[in-house]
């Protein structure tokens, strides 16, 4: 029995654990750019501050749900869960409307076409909400529900890792050591499912298609001629 009970204690923590680590590397991503004097943050337009508030926010409420989870206060996590869900459109309805205004004002990194830029963003967006409606619909099956909410985490950390990676030096190949890297992050929710239950559980599998669905059909959306040519169409004269 005690021992269960340190599993059991382990398997929240590890839980937790990934889901602060996950926070605060996509934080210091973008932190680090800044501070590097990539970003002129006076220049940032209001909705852009808007958007990476709303996303601070979510991630803050996603580590908070995970400590209630690990202290077992069920009650309050599931009052704040719909609270989780309200950020999480705001990250979406926001996230796109900046990759949108991005691209009509020619604010896109130039190691990107507009086209490009446009899918990574709004195809981007529409895998983070599909995952997170996923996670919702299972939220009366932890197992299920912990596992799809990190992987809307280790979705999120792709624009972080294009503000920490080398990307002008390491293009067209950028984005596919990002995947890379968010696999390897997978493989640790792998490594801990085999700990822990002896196989690879499904939903981890899932969030591994989520992400690998998510860099294919940006790839595909950004070389469809009428996808390039509304993109293009937007970029200023």
């Amino acid at each position: 029995m005690a021992t269960m009970a340190r599993v059991g204690a382990g398997d929240q923590s590890f839980w937790r654990a990934m889901m602060l680590g996950i926070a605060l590397f996509i934080v210091f991503g973008f932190a680090q750019f800044s501070a590097r004097g990539f970003v002129n943050v006076g220049a940032v337009p209001a909705y852009v501050h808007f958007h990476g508030a709303i996303m601070i926010a979510w991630l803050a409420l996603s580590v908070t749900q995970a400590t209630l989870i690990q202290r077992d206060n069920l009650a309050l996590h599931r009052k704040l869960g719909w609270l989780g869900a309200a950020l999480a459109a705001g990250v979406v309805v926001t996230g796109s409307f900046v990759g949108i205004m991005a691209v009509q004002t020619g604010r896109q990194p130039p190691f990107f076409s507009p086209p490009y830029f446009l899918a990574l963003t709004q195809f981007g967006m529409v895998c983070f909400a599909a995952i997170v409606t996923f996670a919702i619909a299972r939220r009366r099956n932890t197992e299920w529900h912990r596992r799809l909410m990190v992987g809307a985490m280790i979705m999120l950390m792709e624009p972080a890792l294009g503000r920490i990676l080398p990307m002008p030096l390491i293009m067209p190949w950028g984005e596919l050591l990002v995947l890379v890297i968010q696999l390897g992050v997978f493989g640790l929710m792998v490594r801990h499912d085999r700990r822990v239950h002896r196989r690879i559980h499904p939903a981890t599998v899932a969030g591994m298609a989520f992400v690998v669905v998510g860099h294919l059909g940006v790839e595909l959306l950004a070389i469809f001629p009428p996808f390039a040519a509304l993109a293009n169409g937007m970029t200023p004269a």
